[in-house]
């Protein structure tokens, strides 16, 4: 019922205001992750907007308008307009009103043709009349489909034949024109693989799966029907999204493709593998500009599969994925996966395969090829909910706000959007707050993360530290991970190639000098890597200058943190008494 006390105004425009001090806020905002996108986040008022996306998202996962209605009625202040109720209806309705289903295969067209099945005449003369898709689209009269997928009458009667290969191109303009497909053709099954999770590591430790980890892998595999299989988990750095593919795997029992973002991260799934598995080294292959071979697991990286010698040409390395009967393909940190490998439609959508992310903010905005091609969000979880069961480390967000030097002001006055925010990025008063960071906390284990390498390799000079970028050599790499892991280093400088995918679990601080422009996704991965379970509270420093540029795109940074329920402090910085509160804080923490 209304109550003047509740979170929740709910607007016509199908904007939803969250009043943050309200006593059913934090229960609120949780409630609203399933369906509905943070839009912005400032300090008293965030914003939520329901979209189609975040509607059919949730509605693949088992969650109904019915259920987000009711959400919205019971934590909102005054009437939800009768429009949004209806309109909330009428598009997660949408879902599964398209299916694709299995064709009766011939002599003459064996496994080359699928059913795309609508409910509605409606619906059936839309895409009858949509140039976009009409020409992959074949009408036809129904005949039979497999036994184990049920077909209404309606469907029977509005049936469309398509060419398999065009599979996901279909899937993909259907959702552009507002046409969500359920896609219930069953799944190629791959070569049996023999895979068990070890009770104990490889090194002797007691491992188990956890909870919300098994309960991800039931989201994604279901009943092992038509309709599952494939779709993407939202869960925090530090969750072990990883021990999620690995539990899918071992559901599976089937030779596994898995791809992602460089050779570090090649390196530490295979690592994961060994250790957590009975899989033995020999079994697993590395496929990366370094090594490309073949074996029953494969880990590859997005960035050789997207390589081609000629700019115009195709992409020799997509192969892979028709090699090795694939019973299971893994993409790690989905979100970032790169655009050309969604061309390779036909074989996404053949096998078994699952996303793994923690945000899927894309900033290419290609959120709805991931929905088409990969598969819908089918397991998504609260951070601070993680946090709650210590399953993460508790965080502190602090932002510094420095001002600019004089002699830059003028420089910063006239020069091009792109420079000014390199000039607010390389503020030089950010290395002396840095120098006085490190020297006030010298019990964490500090990351020190920027954009620019200039102002990168002379903070790790300053520092007297090593720095990780780019041009650093995999081996150079791997080797100062390790020291890093092992405590023989104390603050490491990384720039943006450690923002995903890289295992540092004793990181309990993460300095941020300087980040793309207002990137969402760059953010949940540089908190990420100070959130793995820890006994201490983890810090995450920001130092943005004042009245730049820098300011803007640090706001919309700061809707992800919001929309994780983190609390975000400002510290006007001065000189070094401005950290004497966090100090104090410090050594009561640590007496």
């Amino acid at each position: 019922m209304p109550s003047l006390e509740n979170p929740l105004v709910v607007q016509s425009d199908k904007t939803l205001l969250l009043d943050v001090h309200a006593p059913l806020a934090e229960e609120c905002r949780n409630d609203l992750i399933p369906f509905a996108e943070l839009v912005k986040s400032p300090e008293h008022i965030h914003t939520y907007s329901l979209t189609p996306l975040s509607l059919w998202n949730a509605a693949s996962a088992g969650f109904t308008s019915k259920n987000a209605i009711e959400i919205l009625q019971k934590y909102a202040r005054f009437d939800v307009p009768q429009a949004v109720i209806v309109w909330i209806e009428e598009t997660a309705e949408r879902f599964g009103k398209l299916r694709l289903i299995p064709a009766p295969s011939d002599e003459h067209s064996a496994n080359e043709y699928l059913y795309l099945v609508c409910t509605s005449p409606y619906i059936y003369k839309e895409l009858n009349s949509q140039p976009s898709v009409k020409k992959l689209l074949i009408p036809c009269e129904y005949k039979k489909t497999s036994p184990e997928i049920e077909v209404s009458e309606d469907e029977k009667k509005y049936c469309f034949l398509i060419n398999l290969t065009d599979r996901g191109t279909v899937k993909q303009s259907l959702l552009k024109l507002g046409w969500p497909v359920k896609d219930d053709v069953p799944l190629a099954e791959g070569k049996h693989l023999d895979i068990h999770i070890r009770e104990k590591t490889s090194s002797g430790k007691d491992f188990a799966v956890r909870k919300y980890q098994k309960e991800a892998a039931e989201a994604l595999l279901g009943n092992g029907g038509p309709g599952t299989g494939f779709g993407t988990i939202v869960l925090p750095c530090g969750a072990g999204k990883t021990i999620v593919g690995i539990e899918v795997m071992t559901r599976l029992q089937t030779n596994t493709l898995i791809v992602t973002t460089n050779i570090s991260a090649v390196h530490q799934w295979i690592d994961e593998l060994v250790d957590k598995t009975d899989l033995t080294r020999e079994m697993i292959a590395e496929y990366t500009g370094e090594n490309k071979t073949i074996k029953p697991v494969t880990v590859a990286t997005y960035q050789v599969l997207t390589w081609r010698p000629d700019k115009e040409g195709p992409y020799p390395h997509f192969a892979i994925f028709k090699q090795n009967n694939w019973g299971l393909i893994i993409y790690d940190e989905v979100h970032t996966l790169p655009a050309p490998v969604f061309r390779v439609v036909a074989e996404l959508q053949a096998v078994r395969r699952v996303g793994l992310t923690a945000t899927l903010v894309r900033e290419d905005g290609c959120e709805g090829y991931v929905f088409s091609l990969v598969g819908p969000k089918r397991y998504d979880v609260p951070w601070k909910e993680l946090e709650k069961e210590k399953w993460i480390a508790s965080a502190e967000c602090i932002e510094v706000r420095i001002k600019l030097e004089e002699e830059k002001e003028l420089e910063y006055a006239v020069a091009t959007a792109r420079s000014k925010h390199k000039i607010a990025s390389e503020n030089p008063i950010k290395l002396q707050i840095v120098k006085e960071l490190v020297e006030m906390f010298p019990q964490d284990k500090i990351l020190v993360i920027g954009q620019y390498l200039d102002q990168l390799d002379l903070i790790a000079k300053e520092l007297n530290c090593p720095i990780i970028t780019g041009k650093t050599r995999n081996s150079d790499r791997d080797a100062i991970y390790a020291q890093f892991r092992a405590g023989e280093i104390k603050v490491l400088v990384v720039s943006k190639v450690a923002n995903f995918a890289i295992d540092l679990p004793d990181a309990s601080m993460a300095i941020q000098v300087s980040g793309t422009f207002g990137s969402r996704q760059e953010e949940a991965q540089r908190l990420g890597r100070i959130l793995r379970p820890k006994e201490r509270t983890s810090r995450f420093f920001t130092l943005i200058t004042r009245n730049t540029v820098e300011e803007e795109f640090g706001s919309n940074r700061q809707k992800f943190l919001a929309e994780q329920g983190y609390s975000y402090r400002i510290i006007r910085y001065v000189d070094k008494s401005s950290f004497k509160e966090l100090q104090d804080c410090y050594m009561i923490g640590t007496n």
